[in-house]
């Protein structure tokens, strides 16, 4: 602990050597009298100090929760030896704040006596925190001494991003050769109806349309399309983001990819993660409550940071985009590498999909009329970046924060109708 002195010692110091010299030079010994007690009492004060023996831990019940929840945490402090006054100031991370309740606490503790103060942690932003810093002073009776300390941070905590609840989803054009809740355009074993054909030996006799069978005078089955699942990579752009205050670009392509995690893997598709800025990461596309876990900790760590190295979509594994996989890309479409790493997404046969994560309401507003000159310009030409894209059979879907995400997946599933109609 770093021992420091209270601003009471320099003034009881000073009164009582101011009295103690006005007694010797005007050799008035009354004088001395009044800044006795007070050189006494600072003796004595600091005699009896002695440093404490404090135990201060940080406890939390549970590491992992979502962006508007409270945690109940706890901070234990036990004392070897007496204390006459311990001040006690949680120090959480930007993104965190202290509940209800008084954030710095003061207590009193005897020889050998544990205590425990309840704290109760809300999380405003998503992310991967270190909790457990707590300041610590300890003052001793007469005020004059004080002892700091500053417990540091030894617990993780986990805060994902809220999710969306959607009713509907961006189906994905082809399957894969796993058992899932999508029917297949392909025949096969299943129970939804496709077609009836002639009875070829190996078939089975439950297959049989006996309807069919009579009115043709010959045997008939039918035909199914199998349960299947498919592949779905969330691709997240990270090279570039505009925010205000602690909302940005970044934060809505990451609330948006866990709600769509979290309803992909409800339907037992496979789904994965690429994220695609400075630091590329990815994780392969699997199913499971445990996917679920492994994306939402992967996006936690999705930052922005400043590279001018040039990246292609060959950084990345084959493994990460399975061939026939439907990719739901989330940017803002700011930076040159990631439009051209869709366009190669797109040219290399993939179901691409683009969330254009709109930059334009975090933008600050116009001052003048050049500036809105080149607002409106900047507009424009995001306007022929996602017709570029629609070109190539690419639904793009401008989205902010005053639409929800629901609204964004129907405008999606409208233009793909409607572009299937177009090229049949």
């Amino acid at each position: 602990m770093t021992r420091s002195v209270s601003p009471k010692l320099a003034i009881y110091s000073g009164f009582a050597a101011a009295a103690f010299l006005l007694a010797l030079v005007l050799g008035r010994p009354e004088l001395a009298a009044l800044g006795a007690p007070f050189a006494a009492y600072l003796v004595l004060a600091l005699a009896l100090v002695t440093p404490p023996d404090l135990d201060v831990r940080f406890c939390i019940d549970a590491e992992r929760t979502v962006e508007g929840e409270t945690v109940e945490a706890s901070v234990e402090i036990s004392a070897r030896s007496a204390v006459h006054e311990v001040e006690l100031l949680p120090a959480l991370p930007p993104g965190l704040r202290v509940g209800e309740g008084a954030s710095r606490m003061i207590l009193r503790l005897a020889r050998g006596q544990r205590k425990t103060v309840p704290l109760a942690i809300t999380a405003d932003h998503w992310g991967l925190y270190r909790v457990g810093e707590v300041a610590v002073r300890v003052r001793d009776r007469f005020g004059v001494v004080s002892f700091d300390a500053r417990v540091p941070p030894a617990v993780r905590l986990r805060v994902y991003p809220r999710t969306e609840r959607l009713l509907s989803l961006v189906r994905p054009l082809e399957t894969q050769p796993y058992a899932g809740n999508r029917v297949a355009r392909a025949k096969g074993e299943g129970i939804e109806f496709a077609d009836i054909r002639p009875f070829v030996p190996g078939d089975h006799v439950r297959r049989v349309n006996w309807r069919a069978s009579a009115r043709k005078q010959a045997l008939y089955v039918n035909e199914a399309h199998p349960e299947r699942n498919s592949d779905v990579v969330l691709f997240l752009d990270s090279f570039a983001e505009v925010r205000r205050a602690e909302n940005g670009t970044l934060d809505l392509a990451v609330r948006a990819a866990a709600s769509l995690a979290n309803e992909y893997l409800q339907v037992r598709d496979r789904v994965g993660v690429v994220g695609f800025g400075a630091i590329v990461n990815w994780l392969t596309p699997s199913m499971g409550r445990r996917q679920l876990y492994r994306i939402t900790d992967a996006l936690l760590q999705t930052e922005v940071m400043l590279s001018f190295a040039w990246k292609n979509i060959d950084v990345l594994p084959p493994r990460s985009l399975p061939p026939q996989a439907l990719v739901i890309a989330l940017s803002p479409m700011l930076d040159e590498r990631s439009l051209r790493a869709m366009l190669d997404l797109r040219a290399r046969g993939f179901d691409l999909v683009v969330v254009d994560v709109s930059p334009l309401p975090f933008a600050d507003a116009p001052d003048d009329q050049i500036d809105e000159l080149a607002r409106r310009l900047w507009r424009l030409w995001r306007d022929a970046l996602r017709y570029r894209y629609e070109q190539l059979g690419v639904a793009v879907v401008e989205w902010n924060e005053q639409k929800p995400l629901l609204q964004v997946i129907e405008e999606v599933r409208r233009f793909r109708r409607s572009a299937r109609r177009a090229y049949a």
